[in-house]
């Protein structure tokens, strides 16, 4: 099945994983941003990043992948939460030309000012709880790369992750040494899985389903299937959340608009959609 999430964990409880693939969903952001190639393969990396570490989140808000660039790419924004929705989008600038084949180095930190932004939103249900941000030098090549380090810096659990991504489809896995397994046995099943991971190529996880994928790689070891879900581009935005952003900016600048441009007008950056707003819909804010 297309558009999924699995959880599993091998038989011995020394390690877990997650492996992700879409299709469908991916194709919703592919359709809405017409892209370079290397950039809308790194965009669909970073979705499939973004669902493998949300789906462990014990609340039902959103996890924010950021990587602001100073580069070509100015920014890539991935939001997902815990059931398998997802929206992304990325800022590229328009003064500079972008490699077909551009490393995800190549494309924000090529001046070594990259930052790599972590964001958990426990969103409107928990009041009592603001969400926690975490900012890190941007360290590693690839956004696999990127991810592992900030999960050994900031959440010291060993974690190797594994992503591609392309016009048709993003697919990624990750593996998790379980902190409270610290033997010199569960050392050695960690590096084995590991190993085994490695001999991952970008076409076997682009053309296989996760089914067959575990399969081809842990076909020795028994895997326990922990929990699966659907994936899906879910926008959060609305005309109502327009209206109230434009009470929170006040009468008087969104008056001003109407002045100057007749209408205000929203873009949804994720999803392109575009909201109005005409004098009569503006006075009714108020």
């Amino acid at each position: 099945m297309a558009d999924q999430l699995l959880r599993f964990m091998p038989q011995g409880g020394t390690v877990r994983g997650e492996v992700v693939r879409l299709e469908q969903a991916w194709q919703q952001v592919v359709q809405r941003h017409k892209l370079p190639a290397s950039v809308r393969d790194r965009l669909g990396e970073l979705s499939a990043a973004a669902l493998l570490l949300s789906a462990s989140l014990k609340f039902d808000g959103k996890l924010i992948l950021q990587i602001h660039g100073d580069g070509p790419v100015a920014l890539f924004v991935v939001e997902s939460d815990s059931l398998g929705g997802f929206r992304a989008t990325v800022k590229c600038r328009d003064d500079q030309a972008i490699a077909p084949d551009a490393s995800l180095a190549d494309l924000v930190n090529r001046h070594g000012r990259g930052r790599f932004v972590v964001t958990l939103d426990p969103g409107p249900d928990q009041p009592d709880k603001p969400p926690y941000q975490g900012i890190v030098p941007f360290e590693g090549d690839t956004v696999a790369e990127v991810l592992e380090h900030y999960m050994q810096r900031s959440e010291q659990i060993q974690t190797r992750i594994w992503l591609a991504s392309d016009s048709g489809r993003s697919s990624g896995l990750m593996l998790q040494k379980l902190p409270e397994n610290s033997s010199k046995q569960s050392d050695e099943s960690w590096e084995h899985y590991q190993l085994l991971a490695d001999t991952l190529t970008r076409p076997e996880m682009l053309e296989t389903d996760n089914e067959s994928l575990l399969h081809r790689l842990f076909w020795e070891s028994p895997m326990r299937l922990l929990d699966q879900h659907a994936c899906h581009f879910r926008c959060s935005c609305s005309r109502e959340k327009v209206a109230a952003m434009l009470q929170m900016l006040g009468k008087e600048e969104v008056d001003g608009v109407l002045r100057e441009q007749g209408s205000v007008q929203i873009h949804c950056e994720y999803c392109n959609a575009f909201y109005r707003f005409g004098a009569d819909d503006c006075e009714a804010l108020w």
